[in-house]
């Protein structure tokens, strides 16, 4: 019964609060300037001083003060060209999720814009985000929207380009074949060398995925005839590892070198996703000595972009942040003095409210303590019963049958033999480490002075001949001044992470690393498997568990993935 009365204390304070809205609205609207000329201004010194020069986060700080004084209606197409240029400088941070909102905020103005080309910027950059983000639906739409824009041929064939690319990632080659070829006979592609270049080595790379080497490799060559020319590091990057890819099962030795070659260009214009790409490329063909020094680099440069990914992210967020606040606040003077001779008037009401919502409020707190402990004692029930299941599963799943089939094959086969012994004895060691696994995974964690010792062995359990796992740390952390519910919370935090990586990720090399500050301890754990896509994750429910369990000790958790791009968990705990 107590959690239905809820809604009913909502639904009186809701109410309460519309009444208090509905006071606001009949102010009178305080009529807006012209800010075209400011606009303009804002915009010059973002172009010629930060943008020309590289300098993106000025540049940005000053394009965001212009939007928020751009009236979007009747100076629409300077809030469009503001709102592009912004998506822009976060999508070379690789803050996708942030460009798109940037370019959504612009999206119902469109329809005021006079100038087509900044429709089209719209469409393209909101279209580039989703396939970072790997939503291709979403990135073929808003080019096909940009195609049927009436504008230059040249951005047309663009447009075409991009769906091509787009399905490519789909592994739809020949639809993306048919594009490309129909794009290099056009007269502005063949004018335009560089865009030539891309579409040849497309579609070569096509033909590559089709299994038709000679034709592969002839456009492979002819695009890299041109790029050799244009001179340009990302463009030979692209061909190099296509080369790389060619000749990587044929001749590996060739491969190697395209492969190192594409690292170079990469490296040259610090263009972080490809060198990525091209490192995985040569991790995958090297070993030993090679493997190890191509893995620290791999792992060092994930750290890296992780870390100014995420401040620009922060950065970004925070600019716009204050912009809002400032233009709140200045709203906020313009209309003080109306405010004031409404204040009086308003006060009375506003004091009986504030009795009633005082005594609304401390019933629904104690409704809510008797329905939140209800439920905590109630979930407490459902984990327990949960755990029970689990146990029941595996002890099932993984040791029944085996037990089963070990039976039969005792009662079945003659003993005397000394092979049915050998593989009776086989069968009785399987399940007595499969029972040890179990044992061990639900075993209560010893969290005294031989905590770390037990914390190395549980991660050392992971290791095999295919998966390398580094601890960096690990001894530099005070454990015996940590908490016991924290230690074994990190304790069973690794081992569903190691657990999930083992299962789903394909990984040959993880690093867990710890860290010791002042007032906290940091632990990044970081894998190179196939990753996951965070908008569509398969393995919800451990990394929802990972989360309760640092929530729950008052500590903060960071996700970054994606497909192809190796798994990294940071999470930090107050001592």
């Amino acid at each position: 019964m107590i959690p239905q009365r809820i809604p009913s204390f909502l639904y009186i304070i809701f109410s309460f609060l519309i009444l208090l809205s509905c006071q606001k609205k009949n102010d009178a609207p305080i009529k807006p300037k012209d800010t075209k000329a400011e606009v303009k201004r804002m915009i010059a010194i973002a172009d010629n001083l930060f943008y020309d020069n590289n300098k993106l986060d000025s540049a940005f700080y000053y394009y965001n003060k212009a939007k928020f004084i751009c009236n979007p209606i009747t100076d629409a197409d300077n809030y469009v060209i503001v709102s592009n240029c912004m998506a822009e400088i976060q999508q070379i941070h690789g803050d996708y999720a942030g460009s798109e909102a940037t370019i959504t905020e612009a999206l119902p103005y469109l329809k005021y814009v006079k100038k087509t080309a900044q429709i089209w910027n719209s469409y393209v950059t909101l279209s580039t985000n989703y396939l970072n983000t790997y939503e291709y639906k979403n990135a073929i739409l808003y080019n096909q929207k940009a195609l049927r824009l009436k504008t230059k041929e040249w951005r047309k064939l663009a447009a075409k380009n991009n769906i091509a690319v787009i399905l490519i990632e789909e592994g739809k080659y020949d639809e993306s074949l048919e594009i490309f070829l129909s794009l290099i006979s056009k007269k502005d592609v063949l004018a335009d060398k560089e865009f030539k270049g891309k579409v040849l080595d497309n579609i070569g790379f096509c033909y590559f995925k089709k299994n038709d080497s000679k034709k592969a490799l002839y456009y492979f060559n002819k695009s890299l005839e041109i790029r050799q020319k244009k001179k340009k590091p990302f463009d030979l990057g692209k061909s190099y590892i296509h080369f790389a890819k060619f000749y990587e099962k044929d001749n590996p030795l060739l491969a190697k070198k395209y492969m190192l070659l594409s690292y170079e260009k990469f490296s040259i214009i610090n263009n972080v996703d490809e060198r990525l790409s091209a490192l995985k490329l040569i991790m995958t063909n090297s070993s030993d000595k090679e493997l190890k020094k191509y893995s620290i680099i791999y792992v060092n440069l994930v750290d890296s972009i992780f870390e100014v990914r995420q401040k620009a992210k922060n950065q970004f967020a925070r600019i716009k942040y204050d912009s809002k606040k400032e233009k709140d606040e200045n709203l906020k003077l313009k209309t003080h003095k109306a405010e004031n001779e409404l204040q009086l008037e308003k006060q009375k009401n506003r004091n009986i409210i504030s009795y009633i919502i005082i005594a609304l409020s401390l019933s629904l707190i104690l409704v809510l303590y008797f329905y939140l402990t209800s439920r905590g004692n109630r979930e407490k029930i459902e984990a327990t019963y949960k755990s029970e299941t689990r146990i029941a599963k595996k002890l099932h799943d993984e040791l029944a049958n085996d037990i089963y089939h070990t039976m039969a094959f005792a009662e079945n086969k003659n003993l005397s033999l000394a092979e049915n012994k050998d593989q009776l004895l086989k069968n009785l060691d399987l399940i007595y480490s499969r029972t040890r696994d179990i044992s061990k995974e639900n075993s209560p964690i010893i969290t005294t002075d031989e905590y770390i010792y037990y914390l190395k062995e549980m991660i050392a359990g992971f290791n095999t001949p295919n998966i390398n796992i580094l601890l960096n740390g690990i001894e530099t952390i005070y454990w015996n001044e940590i908490e016991k519910n924290k230690k074994i919370t990190v304790y069973r935090v690794l081992q569903e992470l190691l657990v999930n990586m083992k299962k789903h990720s394909d990984a040959t090399l993880v690093v867990i690393t710890f860290k010791n500050t002042d007032k906290s301890v940091i632990v990044t754990y970081t894998d190179n498997g196939k990753g996951i896509d965070l908008n569509k994750i398969t393995i919800r429910n451990g990394l929802h568990n990972v989360e309760n369990r640092i929530l729950a000790i008052k500590g903060k958790i960071d996700v970054d993935s994606a497909i192809d791009k190796g798994f990294k968990v940071f999470f930090e705990f107050p001592l």
